[in-house]
């Protein structure tokens, strides 16, 4: 039984839920879509919104965006995935709450104090006096927050969008018209963030859910690929063994750790690392983590080439399945929305067809009727205990270290572990300006790591443990002694 942290979780759940039921049972057409709404929310009592009207509007959209088509606007004819320049995270305009926008605001805990230290120091001169206490111009105010900091009352309080505040390139921006949130496809990274702060969920991702469900439904040889943060999120008691026998249940012809192809990573790039210091560069990045290369590529394009050449886990399994099974078709699973851009490179193409996120492959499971507690475990064991490792922060690290110590090479591995923007961010302005404490960043967008992605059932606090517990099941601790290695002779691991 799926238990779900909030209500946007189940109502996410509920519309993939339903486009996936439309697409199994051929009703997938512009008629049954528009009762879609209807379906889910009910009655005539709105429970989230001012009244039901908006909640089925908001529905739609949602509905939309989980066929691949795009909100906001004119229901294409032909349903089919809308391509709109790689973009994977939009803004559902009938969902945004169109925040306050005046990030710093005096409160009442403003004296009046004759010193004025705010007024001192405002830049803009848009700090004034009115009726005894400070009053902010909105109009001038920069907003650089040096009123906040000299406060000696704490009285002026930073009020900031959650969406705005937590993205990395500053994609999210405020539409003059109307105050609502709009991304910059130019800067946006897809990262998810921005999907995950919203507490108004006004913020999604397109899908592939029904691109998945007509490949099984045709038969094919559908392959799954998934992220060892995968543990947990199906409920505390549900195994990774009994995920992949839903998998198969579901019409999966197999289900294949992304953490085999980790333990490759690991290796590869533990040697790009080494040849990469033998030659004299000062640093290197991982590559494993799509949010965090496409940031780089974006803020700091003169840095691209200290990014690892090394393919991530994702296209080295894909690559490993085509090999394999020239007829696969291959559907990485993840808590990531970065990993749908990924599949968009060209390099990427031939490798993974589709990516599903867990609150996609949840809603899939539940469109088939299949509940994993109820499934029979099968064996899965493909991946070391560090390939498992790759799901959390300074899991990179720790494979690299264990290939390295194995090679006895004598060059210093000095990683310097960052993830979530901020630390992204001051990593890389440090390794710009030659001032990195180390030779190797683990970037990830995410805070914690994958395991923390923006498109996971469980909040990190609980799949942390989850994921230890899978790990020390690994038949394996050390990267070289996984057998399956084998299996990526001769596969290209460059980007």
């Amino acid at each position: 039984m799926i238990t779900f942290e909030t209500q946007l979780k189940k109502l996410k759940y509920l519309v993939l839920k339903e486009i996936a039921k439309m697409t199994l049972e051929n009703r997938l057409n512009k008629e049954e879509l528009e009762k879609v709404p209807f379906e889910i929310i009910q009655g005539d009592k709105a429970e989230y919104r001012c009244c039901v009207y908006k909640e089925r509007a908001i529905v739609y959209e949602r509905a939309k965006l989980a066929m691949g088509c795009l909100p906001n606007g004119q229901m294409a004819d032909e349903f089919v995935n809308v391509e709109d320049d790689d973009q994977i995270i939009y803004v559902i305009d009938a969902a945004c709450d169109k925040c306050p926008i005046n990030r710093f605001v005096v409160t009442e805990a403003c004296r009046g104090c004759i010193q004025h230290k705010c007024m001192e120091v405002c830049p803009a001169g848009a700090i004034t006096r009115a009726a005894g206490r400070a009053y902010i111009n909105h109009e001038t105010c920069k907003e650089c927050g040096l009123c906040k900091e000299v406060c000696p009352y704490n009285a002026v309080a930073e009020v900031m969008r959650p969406c705005k505040r937590v993205c990395p390139t500053g994609a999210l921006e405020m539409n003059p018209k109307d105050s609502k949130a709009r991304i910059n496809k130019e800067e946006c990274v897809n990262c998810g963030a921005c999907m995950g702060a919203c507490p108004f969920g006004a913020i999604s991702d397109k899908s592939y859910i029904v691109d998945v469900t007509r490949a099984l439904m045709g038969k094919k040889k559908v392959y799954a690929v998934v992220a060892p943060a995968i543990t947990g999120q199906f409920g505390p008691n549900v195994s990774v063994g009994q995920i992949k026998a839903a998998f198969k249940e579901v019409g999966f012809q197999d289900m294949i750790e992304a953490a085999c192809g980790a333990d490759a990573v690991a290796v590869h790039e533990g040697n790009e690392f080494i040849e990469r210091m033998e030659k004299g560069d000062k640093y290197m990045t991982n590559s494993c983590c799509s949010g965090f290369l496409s940031y780089i590529e974006k803020k700091f394009p003169d840095q691209i080439e200290r990014a690892s050449s090394t393919v991530s886990p994702m296209v080295a399994v894909g690559r490993m399945i085509k090999k394999m099974d020239n007829e696969a078709v291959v559907v990485f699973v993840g808590p990531c929305t970065a990993k749908k851009n990924e599949i968009k490179r060209p390099s990427v193409k031939d490798a993974v067809d589709y990516v599903m996120t867990f609150e996609e492959i949840v809603a899939l499971m539940g469109a088939y009727d299949v509940e994993t507690e109820k499934c029979e475990a099968l064996e899965i064991n493909d991946a070391s205990v560090l390939g498992r490792g790759f799901a959390q922060g300074g899991g990179v690290i720790a494979a690299i270290q264990n290939y390295m110590k194995s090679k006895e090479v004598s060059i210093d591995f000095k990683p310097v572990r960052v993830s979530g923007p901020a630390e992204i961010k001051r990593a890389m302005i440090m390794a710009k300006v030659g001032r990195l404490s180390g030779n190797f960043i683990e970037g990830m967008m995410c805070e914690g790591g994958c395991i923390g992605g923006p498109a996971t059932m469980v909040p990190i606090v609980k799949s942390r443990a989850q994921l230890m517990k899978f790990s020390k099941e690994a038949a394996t601790k050390d990267v070289v002694d996984n057998e399956k290695l084998k299996n990526y002779e001769g596969i290209n691991l460059e980007r």
